[in-house]
Parts: structure tokens; C-alpha cells; sequence
């Protein structure tokens, strides 16, 4: 096929139908570094490099669809992370965004605290080398035999979800002879401005201990009364790809009001107060995301003053980022497979991945960038669809964006951000082989999650 204009599909020009596009940027061949990890780049021939390398001769070593990371930028952001927050506040890393063995390697060199959620993702810390001190375990229903795990090694914390997991926990540690640091996760009522399935802080869902009704207040009072528990703070977490803090500073507040209450019926004073992560990054242009020192700050001076108006001494902050860290370090590199032009309507590129490598399009109505990577193009700007391959209408990675009209099957194209929860979420929907994680530096690459094959499909039908 050609690398001709597709006869039918708006241009940029034209009338265009509704969707969730902006208009087209002036240099389709221009990456934005707002939404690319730091390294990446063109070559003198056009073609997108990551760590020095081409990603034309990334697709011919691991093929397509993968992900590829780049682990100078991951390392650079969670230093930046680190040195904002300083030695007077801890950062943990949210593993559910994405981990692997290496990513833990990372995290301890770089000087992080990790998150975990369930088993799988506590072993995985583990047997990378992480120190279970330096371990935070959450979950909303954490299984008994998680709960054991955790404490027999000696998790520096467990964030309390229920009535039900106080006692749980509480019994679990006594048992072991043990003495477990805990915080309890409250629910503040912030309605976060955010996407109804990731908003984690209003009251109506599964997460946390509300502070209504006084219910959070009487958590408290049962953990301090529990040999096996060490209360030594509260949690909260007001949802994802969050931009604006004023929803952290209402949180706050509402937080410190808590910890006051704690004070006055009970003389103590909490030592630690954790917000949460969920600060959002670029996944397009119009994005604008904060930086690491600005939270660092914000969050800082609203908890400093909140604290001072109660009287109490201000208690060591944690955070916990994880897309901030990841997400913008990797994107998805696939090949276009077909190109189909609906008149008037807009252009349809379907890719080799789809949404058993990326269900957020699907899940959250999340928004992407995508460009062509293997060349440049001086061809005009057609209104693209870019879509995978599997059974769904809905299989949809990059809703509205412009594309050059001569993309043509066999090119290289690549979405950016896709660090966080895509390789997390992905699937075998259809039978999908899940891709490789890809890490790139200082122009070497090497496979630190392989690609899935046929035969670990099979291995698991035991029918």
C-alpha cells in the first residue's frame, strides 16, 4: 500500500464531528515533552529514539505491541519525589500503578517506601530485596493469610480498612507475639474531581472508615484498647489523576480535626498522618501537572497550618505516588495493521494491542496522545480513531487524535504515559498474549516482564 492521502475522513480543515480531540497541533512530527518520558526524542532520520535507541530496532528485538520504560526518567522521578518531601516526611511508592522485580530494585536504590495491596504484590516486594520495614500493606478486605504474612515479616505498617480488620489484625499479632504499626484509613467526604470509579474519598463506596456518624472516632478508640495494635496515624486518600489540592486541603483539615479529637478523649497524639497519592500527570497537551517540590510544599504548609490552629505539633506526612512516578515514564509501542477512512466521519487505525494492553480508554473514558514514530510525515492531518484488535466496539486506545493521512500499515506508532495501570490491567481478553515490560538506558534494553506465549496460556488450561 501507498503512503498516499486516504481519500475519505476529515482533515483538519474541515468540519469536524464531536469528540473528545483538541485542535490539531501545528507540527505533527514534534513530541510534546509534556507527555514523554524524559529521553525520548527523534533521530536525524525522524525516527523516535528512548535511552539512545530507535524504537524501530526496539520493535525488531521485542517486537509489538510492548512497553517500554525508561528506567533514567523512573530513577530521576522518584529522586525528585524523595529529595521534595526530604528526610522529614516518607514517600511510598504505589505499587498497584505498576511492579516488578526491577522496579523494587529502583525504588530501594533511589531511597522509596512501597505500598503494596494484596499477597502477590507484598511477595513480589520482597523477593526484590525490599525491606518489610519500609513496606505499607492497604486492602479493603485483606485475606487472613495476607494479614499473617504481614506481620510475621514485619511490614512497617497496615492501613486498618473495617471494624472487622481491626479485630482481624489485632488477633493475628497477638498470636504471633507481635505488636503491629497500623494507620487507620478514613473516608473525609472529599468529592474529588476525578472519575466516579477512581474518586476514593466521598462516602459512598468501599474504601476506608467514614468520619460521619463518628464512626472513624470509635475505630480509634478500639485500636488503641488492642495489645497486638500500634496506632500511629491516619490515612486518607482522595482519589486519582487528581490536579487541583484543594481537595487535599479539605482532607487535611478534616484530618486534623480527627486527630485533635484523638487528643482531647484520649491524650494522644498521633504521630503521622498519611494523604494519600493520586496527583495526576499529562496524558495530553492540555494536561498540567504539578511538581513534585510544589506538593511537597502545598501539602506541607496546609497540614503545618491546620495543625498549628488546633494546637497540635505537626505530624510526619507521607504520600504515596505512584502514576506521578511511573506513568509518564513508558508508552506503548504498536504496528498499524489497517487503516480504514469512514467519509466525513474520521479515519479508523487499528493497531496490533487494543484493550487487553490498555483498558482505561474503555474502563475510565481516559483520555491519550499518539504520534508516528518510525518516520516523520509532511502529510496533512486526518482525524484518527486508534483502535486494537479485539471483539469490542469499545476496544478503543486513543479516542480522537490527529494522525498524518499517509499512515499506512507496517508504520510504527506509539501512546505515551502508558506507564501506570496498563501493564497492571492487563488481560488476555480473546486470548491476548500479554506484552514485555521493556526497560531502556543509556542505549541498552533489556526485558525485565517477558512477553506471555502461547504456552503459558496453555500451561494454565489444565481441563
Amino acid at each position: 500500500m501507498s503512503r498516499s492521502a486516504h481519500p475519505a475522513g476529515p482533515r483538519h480543515a474541515d468540519v469536524l464531528p464531536e469528540g473528545h480531540y483538541s485542535a490539531p497541533p501545528a507540527d505533527l512530527n514534534k513530541l510534546d515533552e509534556k507527555v514523554w518520558s524524559r529521553t525520548v526524542g527523534r533521530d536525524q532520520d525522524g525516527v523516535a529514539t528512548v535511552g539512545g535507541i530507535t524504537v524501530t530496532r526496539l520493535a525488531e528485538e521485542f517486537g509489538t505491541p510492548a512497553y517500554f520504560l525508561d528506567e533514567a526518567d523512573f530513577r530521576a522521578r522518584c529522586r525528585a519525589w524523595a529529595d521534595a518531601f526530604g528526610k522529614d516526611a516518607d514517600v511510598f511508592y504505589a505499587g498497584k500503578a505498576f511492579l516488578s522485580r526491577a522496579v523494587v530494585r529502583w525504588l530501594h536504590e533511589e531511597g522509596l517506601n512501597l505500598d503494596v495491596c494484596s499477597g502477590g504484590e507484598l511477595t513480589t516486594a520482597l523477593d526484590a530485596g525490599m525491606p518489610a520495614e519500609r513496606i505499607a500493606f492497604h486492602g479493603n478486605n485483606k485475606s487472613l493469610a495476607e494479614i499473617e504474612k504481614a506481620v510475621r515479616v514485619g511490614v512497617g505498617r497496615i492501613v486498618l480498612d473495617s471494624f472487622q480488620e481491626i479485630a482481624r489484625v489485632a488477633h493475628v499479632a497477638q498470636a504471633q507475639g507481635r505488636r503491629q504499626r497500623v494507620q487507620i484509613r478514613v473516608t473525609v467526604g472529599v468529592e474529588a474531581h476525578t472519575h466516579e470509579f477512581i474518586a476514593t474519598a466521598h462516602e459512598d463506596q468501599k474504601f476506608g472508615i467514614a468520619l460521619g456518624g463518628g464512626q472513624a472516632a470509635e475505630a480509634v478508640r478500639r485500636a488503641l484498647k488492642l495489645d497486638g495494635l500500634e496506632l500511629i496515624g491516619i490515612h486518607s486518600h482522595i482519589g486519582s489523576q487528581i490536579f487541583d489540592m484543594a481537595g487535599f486541603e479539605v482532607s487535611a483539615r478534616r484530618v486534623v480535626q480527627l486527630l485533635a479529637e484523638v487528643r482531647d478523649e484520649h491524650g494522644v497524639e498521633l504521630p503521622e498522618i498519611d494523604l494519600g497519592g493520586g496527583l495526576g500527570i499529562a496524558y495530553t497537551s492540555e494536561d498540567d501537572p504539578r511538581e513534585p517540590h510544589e506538593i511537597a510544599k502545598a501539602l506541607s504548609d496546609i497540614v503545618t497550618r491546620e495543625c498549628g490552629a488546633a494546637g497540635l505539633r505537626t505530624p510526619r506526612i507521607s504520600v504515596e505516588p505512584g502514576r506521578a512516578i511511573v506513568g509518564p515514564t513508558a508508552f506503548t509501542l504498536y504496528e498499524v495493521g489497517t487503516v480504514k477512512p469512514l467519509e466525513g466521519l474520521r479515519t479508523y487505525v487499528s493497531v496490533d494491542g487494543g484493550m487487553s494492553d490498555n483498558i482505561r480508554t474503555a474502563l475510565y473514558d481516559a483520555e491519550y496522545s499518539v504520534a508516528l514514530v518510525s518516520r516523520t510525515s509532511d502529510a496533512e492531518s486526518m482525524l484518527s480513531r486508534v483502535v486494537g484488535k479485539h471483539c469490542e466496539s469499545g476496544d478503543i486506545v486513543v479516542r480522537d487524535a490527529f494522525l498524518p493521512a499517509d499512515l499506512a500499515p507496517g508504520d510504527l506508532i506509539a501512546v505515551p504515559a502508558t506507564g501506570a495501570y496498563c501493564r497492571s490491567m492487563a488481560s488476555n481478553y480473546n486470548h491476548a498474549l500479554r506484552p514485555p515490560v521493556v526497560a531502556v538506558k543509556d542505549g541498552e534494553a533489556r526485558v525485565i516482564v517477558r512477553r506471555e506465549t502461547e504456552e503459558d496460556l496453555l500451561r494454565l488450561d489444565v481441563g
